[in-house]
């Protein structure tokens, strides 16, 4: 059951989908951490350039190997969707990064560190959904069909 799961087209997108957000929340997490720490930003505008950062090359990563993308779609309107969804991402990540730290930071001043992974793992969820339902090409019934 599971080897069939993971060999379906979703499997392997979902399979592709974290190997490109594993890397791009390293890199936002160091990001995030170089900001706060080397440059002394507040931890909401430190995670909110690193996110930014991070969304681009998540965007540049998901068109390329994750989705099956329309590709005589207008690929401006498609950015301009991937970037309103990934605002939402950055609310949503913002507030359980600060309310993680309010909760956390009278016993650990960095507790930022250790909420950031809670923070992107819910926002993984949004995306993965959001861009599924926004972003990929919808399959021609003909396609379906075939599937």
């Amino acid at each position: 059951m599971i080897e069939k799961i993971l060999k379906s087209k979703l499997g392997q997108q979902i399979m592709k989908f974290g190997v490109v957000g594993f890397l791009c929340f390293f890199i936002e997490y160091a990001l995030l951490i170089l900001l706060k720490e080397l440059m002394g930003l507040p931890v909401i505008v430190a995670n909110t350039t690193a996110f930014t950062i991070s969304a681009v090359i998540n965007y540049i990563l998901s068109i390329v190997f994750v989705f099956d993308t329309d590709k005589k779609a207008n690929q401006g309107k498609q950015f301009i969707v991937f970037f309103l969804l990934a605002i939402g991402g950055l609310i949503i990540n913002n507030i359980v990064l600060k309310l993680g730290t309010m909760v956390l930071d009278p016993f650990w001043s960095r507790s930022y560190i250790i909420v950031k992974p809670f923070a992107t793992g819910v926002v993984m969820v949004y995306n993965f959904i959001t861009r599924k339902i926004f972003i990929e090409k919808k399959p021609d019934k003909t396609e379906a069909e075939a599937e």
